[in-house]
């Protein structure tokens, strides 16, 4: 009988010996750790090199030990217990995944695990900075909220706030925010939190405008980072820490510098091509500073080198997040107060959809789009490949959002983006890519043919689309349009003669059920092979059939 216990322990797979009984608080301390981590399984009467040796008799009942657990974890985990038959029974501890709480023992023991420099597991406990990012990426703590009590009102620089004053005004930002005297102001954005008398600088308020020195002792984990490389050539290498909306400011400007541009020609007018798109840019470093994790060292870090751009912090996403749902996710983040505060400013997008921006920056052009691949865990990663723009896609969009009037969806934008990759696609292929739904993408389709954006071809599941003959101004892409738009009437003619090859006869509806098209366009298809002298018909009438000719 083959082995269904694992061979060895990984992050969610613990194996523990059970020969000399096991301690209850050992299995209370496993079952945390799982529970704050990303859940996994407990085998009790399994040695850590994965041999079985059994589970010992008081913990042959799996229903009483389950109820145990639950009594003496805080808050109770309700795990599923089950006795394996192996060569010897072995106790099966199925431990949920805690989305909703940090959990610990009765006595008090929080812990969570991880894995060595060897590769193997350990358990080990949650230390206090630990523990704030735990709650924030469970969004049940936000960290920027907590006012410092040790800090003081005159650790907030006037300097700074002038700059907060002037970005209002700049980016069209909440204007009521400018009738407010200085104290109100910070009130109102959650960067005094007043308790009686007494008003506390709130790690927000620190964070966007403190003091570099009251931002060196109360948030040292906050520090920025640009470089510039050319092949193995540094150019450019500077540390710094500075408030929030001064290191936004000094960001952009060293983008400004660094981020070259080109004109495309659309008809009579010139549309600027920078390297990268400067909105997109804005979004994504605001994005970094409103979502790291301040509880963690680290750097806020740009870096353009000879292949693209990164911007990286520290902090993985939050729970629910993940590449592959960027940008279907609800929008939330992990410091509230905070991202709330540079929305109110102007310098974030106020629907919170700041992806939806930095998608949109490569898409307008027909670039190659942001990469987020290199994410982990502990820090969000997004590199912008450097690629040179379409200018048939670009002019495309571009003439469509002025016959609109305004910007097309970022989900319209999306499926252009595949069709222009992988010319010809269905409506599975095309979900399935941008992890849409199929009802989704078949509605942006109809709506792309109805505008002349997307051409047709074929009915049903096997129905392809593929882009306009708009995008196709110049010859050398008049030729690829018209490959793309023929390759059905061949392709559609090979299948036909080797559905004939297959089978002795064929008919008009096996045609239809072949191709998907209908009765008239498969009686075409036949008529053209006929006359070609590929199939000859032995049957006339509604219920003709035809054969190859040998």
């Amino acid at each position: 009988m083959d082995r269904i216990i694992p061979l060895k322990e990984n992050l969610t797979v613990e194996f523990k010996s059970d020969t000399n009984k096991l301690s209850n608080s050992d299995i209370f301390e496993a079952v945390v750790a799982f529970a704050n981590t990303e859940g996994g399984d407990l085998y009790v009467g399994v040695e850590d090199d994965g041999k079985i040796t059994g589970v010992h008799k008081d913990h042959l009942n799996p229903t009483t030990l389950s109820a145990f657990i639950a009594n003496n974890t805080n808050p109770p985990i309700s795990v599923r217990a089950e006795i394996i038959e192996e060569k010897l029974p072995v106790l099966k501890i199925s431990v949920p995944k805690s989305y909703n709480n940090v959990v610990a023992t009765s006595v008090g023991k929080i812990l969570r695990r991880r894995i060595k420099a060897n590769g193997s597991p350990e358990n080990v406990p949650m230390f206090p900075f630990e523990l704030a990012t735990r709650l924030s990426d469970l969004r049940l703590l936000d960290y920027t909220s907590l006012p410092i009590q040790d800090a003081k009102i005159e650790d907030l620089d006037s300097v700074e706030i002038e700059r907060l004053r002037r970005l209002i005004l700049s980016f069209n930002g909440d204007k009521t925010l400018l009738d407010l005297d200085n104290t109100e102001l910070l009130k109102s954005l959650g960067f005094l939190h007043r308790q009686g008398e007494v008003a506390w600088p709130t790690i927000a308020g620190i964070l966007m405008v403190g003091k570099v020195e009251a931002i060196k002792r109360f948030v040292p984990t906050m520090q920025s980072a640009f470089q510039v490389t050319e092949g193995t050539a540094v150019r450019v290498n500077d540390d710094f820490v500075i408030p929030i909306l001064a290191s936004i400011e000094k960001m952009n400007s060293y983008l400004d510098a660094w981020n070259q541009e080109q004109e495309i020609e659309m008809g009579l007018f010139r549309m600027p091509a920078p390297d990268y798109d400067k909105r997109a840019l804005r979004e994504a470093i605001v994005n970094a500073y409103s979502h790291r994790d301040y509880s963690k060292m680290g750097r806020v870090r740009v870096a353009i080198s000879d292949d693209g751009l990164t911007i990286a912090n520290p902090g993985g996403f939050i729970e629910g997040i993940s590449v592959r749902n960027l940008l279907t996710a609800e929008p939330h983040g992990r410091n509230p107060l905070l991202a709330d505060a540079l929305k109110r400013v102007g310098l974030a997008e106020k629907t919170g959809r700041g992806i939806d921006r930095i998608y949109e920056g490569s898409l307008i052009y027909g670039r190659m789009l942001p990469d987020y691949s290199a994410s982990t865990t502990v820090t969000v990663s997004l590199f912008i490949p450097k690629s040179k723009p379409n200018i048939q896609i670009a002019r495309m969009i571009s003439n469509e959002q002025n016959r609109l009037g305004r910007s097309l969806p970022i989900n319209t934008l999306l499926v252009l983006n595949i069709l222009k990759d992988a010319p010809r696609a269905t409506v599975e292929q095309i979900a399935m890519t941008t992890n849409l739904p199929e009802t989704v993408v078949k509605v942006i389709l109809e709506k792309s043919v109805e505008s002349g954006l997307v051409e047709a071809f074929g009915n049903g599941k096997r129905r392809e689309f593929i882009l306009s003959r708009s995008v196709y101004s110049d010859n050398t892409q008049r030729v690829g349009y018209v490959l793309q738009k023929d390759i059905d009437k061949k392709r559609h003619l090979e299948l036909i003669e080797s559905l004939a090859k297959e089978n002795e006869y064929i008919s008009k509806s096996d045609v239809v059920q072949l191709l998907h098209v209908s009765e008239t366009r498969a009686y075409y298809l036949i008529k053209k092979l006929i006359d070609a002298n590929v199939l000859e018909a032995v049957q006339k009438g509604h219920y003709a059939k035809y054969r190859l000719i040998r």
